[in-house]
């Protein structure tokens, strides 16, 4: 299916759906902001529309995103965030390598060993496991670590992890943007793809270090990967 095909049962191309499922989990942007911009396009779709296709979506996007990741490096940063979703206190674990590539990320109401132990689980099940892990001064990394990672160095001091708190800036941003998170299961699936798009275009793309004709050719090359997971997401 091509990009300009209308998938069964839907009014619009895969180019718009994908472009709306990028623009929310890419940049700072509410269901409305996205849907001004598609105006402005002359396109016109609803809030609602759009939030029924991330919601419908995003989990497709992030999993198809996550088997064309680059090769990850063996020293992870592991920290948490702490996260108010209709006045209830939450914990989201967040894993990044040691290039800001995010691993993966885990919202939880507890910031104890069995929490630890599994969020290490879930990262355990998608990569291999790492040659150092880099973790604030949280005591219940230490066991969980040692038992499930018994090769693994972990290294706990809070200024060698700074690669995984710069990582929490997007989700603040995000919260800000769009005045509060409103559920714990949407806030999951936002930051799973948030994550790996950021992967796909941020990291990938690098726009601080490379030169202006590199960065355009990194971008291409990043959204050819981002338009063939649209066709065969939308194909389904």
């Amino acid at each position: 299916m091509s990009l300009t095909a209308k998938p069964k049962r839907y009014r619009f191309p895969v180019s718009i759906i994908s472009c709306a499922v990028w623009q929310y989990h890419r940049f700072n942007l509410s269901f409305r902001d996205v849907q001004e911009q598609l105006a402005y396009r002359g396109i016109i779709v609803s809030h609602e529309t759009i939030r029924n296709w991330c919601t419908k979506f995003s989990r497709q996007f992030k999993d198809v995103l996550q088997k064309r990741e680059r090769k990850i490096s063996d020293k992870w940063h592991l920290d948490e965030m702490s996260l108010r979703i209709n006045g209830e206190s939450f914990v989201l674990w967040r894993a990044v390598d040691e290039h800001g590539m995010e691993l993966d990320v885990f919202l939880q109401k507890r910031r104890n060993k069995a929490s630890a132990i599994r969020f290490l689980s879930r990262l355990l099940q998608s990569y291999p496991r790492p040659r150092v892990i880099i973790t604030d001064k949280l005591k219940s990394y230490k066991q969980p670590i040692k038992r499930m990672c018994p090769k693994t160095t972990h290294r706990s001091h809070k200024g060698l992890n700074n690669r995984a708190e710069n990582a929490h800036q997007p989700t603040r941003r995000k919260e800000k943007c769009l005045i509060k998170f409103k559920s714990p299961r949407g806030v999951q699936q936002l930051l799973s793809l948030m994550g790996k798009v950021r992967n796909l275009f941020a990291v990938f793309v690098n726009r601080y270090k490379h030169q202006a004709l590199l960065r355009r050719e990194l971008f291409d090359a990043a959204k050819s990967i981002w338009d063939n997971a649209a066709t065969q997401i939308l194909h389904i």
